[in-house]
């Protein structure tokens, strides 16, 4: 007799650091994920998945899993682990931890993790209570939007902005800094609906993307001015009087101060900083305030330079100098994040951190590692887990000099043997977001979305919260903390008595999948048409009274923990700061390095995650670098070509794609691809800076200055 096929659905999300968050079904036969597709029922999802997740069933079986845990066997980046138990794995934890802690001090060990998921649960705060604990050192988490973060919350506080289902609504519609095409694709579908209803789609991007594309205009400014341009549209309107008078009379702080600071950005001086013509900068200033409802969607590019953060502060004072913020579909948005109702002081415990306790920066990780960041006690060991440094983080030669020391004990938890995992003593196997209970916010929308275990993890592989669980239980802290199921932390961290969460429970998510977290619906939304703006004055601070306590990190950036800010002096209002790495910034450096590079998200990877999958590298492309032919000409560059990208950071190859998409001076080289796989042990961070943006340390990715030579080809 043939046996019976157990199929079942369950409801599944997007674990990935992408702003859709995508709700998702999980197709279950036989206890094995066959199909994974988006929910139909989704406004935003809408029954689609990007083309990163097409294949996610089929991720979770890829051979390359780690399925066990793993302790090195060869030299540290050999590639060479013996299969253990789990017992030996955390016996070894526990007994090289106990003996650092006992010589050294607990902050001689430092966790390194950050939105390899996104859950509330296995995502970027679940090792925080456990590390508290501990004693270890505070990770400061700023990859992505702390820069922006800082400037929203001194200019509009914690509010989520316009709803993005609401740009529906909007008749104007700036797109800037954000590849939507490639990274925010179901923002893009609701865009793309009112271009076609009439709204005019303009894209600021320094190169032409596949969003610019399809824009109706696109404004390429030299990188990192987009603060100038910003400048001098407050500036034109102001002189053109396309305000809203009313408007900033009543819920606006600071508009003579602004007025004053923007006066000197003219449109012609801007031209001369951005590259972009008088005339356009005017004829956007006025198309923008006299459109309404008129909304900006920023992208973390804007940010990443080291005048970001004053760039978004002169950004976020656009819509209500216009009153764009009165209609719906009027307005702002940067990330949603801030109306979700989580207790992040029950995630992550931060009474349990020591006074006085120190913090180093994600950024700075190859600094601490090597001893150029002086620090006593020296970090003896580093445990990473959400994370691939190797490809993601900054100086990334940097990191691998300090990954190489015998004396650093390294633990990671991953799927794969990652060029970061390649360093580690010991491996422990991570299950995959079908294998796994999680309940995940978003920063691209105001969805609440249940992700359901669908399957059992693969060989012994454990979701975060289950490791979490069996170090603290092996270190020996019996704290409730450690001891709850799943399902008890959803119960736990999210604030179901939140206005937010009317009329919604768990199980009203286990019927549905998801629930949207403002009341009201998204086409009669206008959350601050008569201001209500969470900042201390409850209005639009142009001036922002939250500057005089210095320059601040986002606590759900640093394990909750409030004190060691670093407190650099800020200025209170807007204002165009250049890059640090600019031929007009530093001539001396640009005689030997005359090229910016630019390094976009991937459209076929999801930062690092699929660079390892030979499909997935050829819908992607292997490693390349959009050169201007005003570029590739003297530098006897054809297309194809094997090229070499370098400063004196580091070096890559890549394959050269000479095009008109990016300016003369302008090179693109997208992220995520692994060094192992590159012919020249190599990615575009290597030649990074770990630098600081000027508000919330944030990176500078977009702020480095590189050559580009042409390798010559050896024939054997």
């Amino acid at each position: 007799m043939a046996a019976t096929s157990e199929k079942k659905t369950v409801f599944g999300a997007c674990p990935h650091d992408c702003p859709d968050t995508c709700a998702m079904l999980y197709e279950v036969e036989n206890n094995r994920l066959v199909n994974v597709r988006g929910n139909p029922d989704h406004p935003l999802t809408r029954g689609g998945l990007c083309t990163k997740l097409k294949d996610f069933h089929d991720h979770h079986y890829n051979p390359e899993r780690v399925l066990y845990p793993l302790r090195r066997v060869g030299p540290k980046g050999s590639r060479r682990f013996e299969r253990i138990s789990w017992d030996e794995a955390l016996d070894e934890i526990k007994t090289r931890w106990t003996a650092i802690i006992d010589e050294y001090g607990a902050e001689a060990i430092l966790p390194y993790n950050y939105l390899g998921n996104q859950g509330t649960l296995q995502g970027l705060t679940v090792g925080d209570a456990f590390f508290n604990k501990l004693g270890a050192s505070v990770l400061e988490k700023t990859f992505c939007a702390s820069g922006s973060s800082t400037a929203w919350l001194l200019t509009v506080g914690p509010t989520g902005g316009v709803d993005p289902e609401s740009f529906a609504q909007s008749k104007y519609i700036i797109i800037w800094a954000c590849n939507s095409v490639s990274t925010n694709l179901h923002h893009w579908h609701i865009v793309h609906e009112a271009q076609k209803n009439g709204a005019k789609v303009v894209v600021i991007d320094a190169y032409k993307s596949r969003t610019a594309k399809q824009a109706d205009w696109h404004l390429a400014p030299k990188p990192g001015t987009d603060g100038a341009l910003a400048m001098a549209m407050i500036h034109q309107i102001i002189a053109e009087d396309l305000l809203d008078r009313d408007y900033v009379a009543q819920y606006t702080v600071g508009f003579e101060e602004l007025k004053e600071r923007a006066a000197r950005y003219t449109p012609e001086y801007a031209a001369e900083i951005t590259g972009i013509p008088a005339d356009d900068i005017r004829k956007l200033s006025r198309e923008y305030a006299t459109t309404q409802p008129a909304a900006i969607r920023i992208g973390v590019a804007l940010e990443r330079h080291h005048g970001g953060g004053q760039t978004i502060r002169a950004v976020c004072c656009l819509p209500a100098l216009t009153g764009a913020w009165r209609h719906v579909g009027g307005g702002l948005l940067q990330m949603p994040v801030w109306e979700f109702p989580i207790h992040w002081d029950r995630v992550c415990r931060p009474e349990w951190i020591k006074p006085g306790t120190r913090v180093i920066n994600i950024l700075k990780l190859g600094d601490a590692l090597t001893g150029r960041m002086p620090l006593a006690p020296p970090v003896k060991s580093l445990m990473v887990y959400n994370a691939n440094p190797v490809s993601q983080a900054p100086e990334t030669n940097r990191i691998v000099e300090g990954l190489k020391r015998e004396d650093l004990f390294t633990v990671v938890s991953e799927h794969f043997i990652t060029d970061t995992a390649a360093y580690a003593d010991i491996v422990l196997p991570a299950a995959m977001a079908g294998e796994m209970d999680d309940i995940m916010w978003s920063w691209g929308h105001l969805y609440l979305t249940l992700n359901q275990k669908a399957v059992p993890a693969s060989g012994e592989a454990v979701p975060n919260t289950e490791l979490f669980r069996r170090l603290a239980k092996v270190m020996g802290f019996d704290d409730e903390q450690f001891t709850r199921s799943d399902r008890e932390m959803i119960e736990h961290y999210v604030d179901w008595n939140a206005p937010q969460l009317r009329d919604i429970d768990l199980a009203y998510l286990e019927r549905r999948g998801y629930a949207h977290i403002r009341g009201g619906k998204p086409e009669t939304s206008a959350p601050h048409a008569e201001g209500n703006f969470p900042t201390p004055s409850g209005k639009c601070e142009f001036k922002a009274s939250g500057a005089a306590q210095g320059n601040f990190v986002g606590a759900v950036f640093r394990q909750m923990y409030e004190s060691g800010q670093g407190a650099e002096p800020i200025d209170d209002l807007p204002d165009y700061v250049p890059c640090r790495e600019r031929p007009e910034s530093d001539p001396e450096r640009a005689k030997r390095f005359p090229l910016n590079i630019l390094s976009p998200k991937s459209h076929g990877f999801l930062n690092s995650c699929y660079a390892n999958e030979e499909h997935k590298i050829r819908t992607q492309g292997e490693q390349f670098v959009l050169i201007n032919p005003a570029d590739a000409e003297p530098r006897g560059i054809r297309e194809g070509d094997n090229v070499k990208v370098f400063n004196d950071r580091g070096e890559f190859e890549a394959d050269a794609r000479v095009t008109e998409d990016t300016p003369p001076g302008v090179v693109v080289a997208t992220l995520g691809y692994w060094r192992s796989r590159n012919r020249s042990d190599g990615s575009v961070n290597v030649i990074s800076s770990a630098a600081y943006c000027n508000f919330g340390h944030a990176p500078t990715f977009s702020d480095n200055l590189v050559e580009v030579r042409r390798v010559d080809v050896r024939l054997e």
